[in-house]
């Protein structure tokens, strides 16, 4: 096994108990993918508790989704995740992502089920990370249904709320997609408390332009909607 191939499946797992930790999944919730080659995924296989994987129960896709040659013996008898067309469909519209992460933040759900509108302007970290993070419409977990729910969108966000279902970040590595799922849930909880209080107060106009400018100048895409 390539030292590079050893050192993703380790992120991969790490990321995992990082998932749980934080209380993102429960049970079999959750799954992480992450590209090796442009022809080559690392994905997290189906009905296993992702704090307690290990490095060689991953298995290795191609970017149709079927089994490569090359799995470990750990992994025999395993199938990818359920979700594996979601996560196909986001390489496909998106060559510069490294990696992907579907997790159900509770907060986060709670909101999208609720109809409270995830407001793109009450954190500054919210508009120079992520700019936007749309809501989808509700489909099918596990489905086709649920990888077309994405394909309009994820080709220009970071980060989307499935609704009822959780959410879908993405990164250069596992690593930095987790980094996007912790952003997304703050920004949810802050969401939250705010609706329980009865108090609307997102960032002002110029305030959000300042924020847009940092994120001009970290090179991150133009973001529309939020000036």
């Amino acid at each position: 096994m390539a030292k590079e191939e050893q050192r993703m499946r380790q992120e991969i797992v790490r990321i995992g108990r990082l998932m749980y930790e934080k209380g993102f999944i429960s049970a079999n919730e959750g799954n992480i993918s992450a590209r090796l080659a442009p022809d080559r995924l690392l994905i997290t296989p189906s009905g296993l508790h992702k704090a307690f994987l290990e490095p060689e129960e991953l298995l290795l896709v191609d970017e149709d989704g079927a089994l490569l040659p090359g799995q470990t013996p750990q992994s025999e008898g395993l199938e990818p995740t359920s979700e594996l067309p979601m996560h196909l469909e986001v390489y496909r519209r998106r060559p510069d992502v490294g990696a992907v992460v579907h997790a159900h933040p509770p907060i986060t759900i709670t909101l999208s089920i609720a109809g409270i509108p995830f407001d793109d302007r009450l954190l500054p970290e919210m508009v120079v990370l992520l700019g936007r993070v749309p809501v989808t419409e509700y489909a099918t977990p596990a489905s086709e249904e649920n990888a077309r729910a994405i394909r309009g969108l994820i080709k220009e966000h970071d980060a989307l709320v499935l609704k009822r279902h959780g959410s879908l970040t993405v990164g250069a590595d596992p690593m930095e997609a987790f980094m996007r799922l912790e952003t997304v849930e703050q920004s949810a909880r802050v969401a939250f408390m705010l609706a329980q209080l009865g108090v609307e107060n997102p960032l002002p106009d110029h305030q959000v332009e300042k924020l847009l400018e940092m994120r001009r100048e970290m090179g991150l895409p133009a973001v529309d909607g939020l000036n």
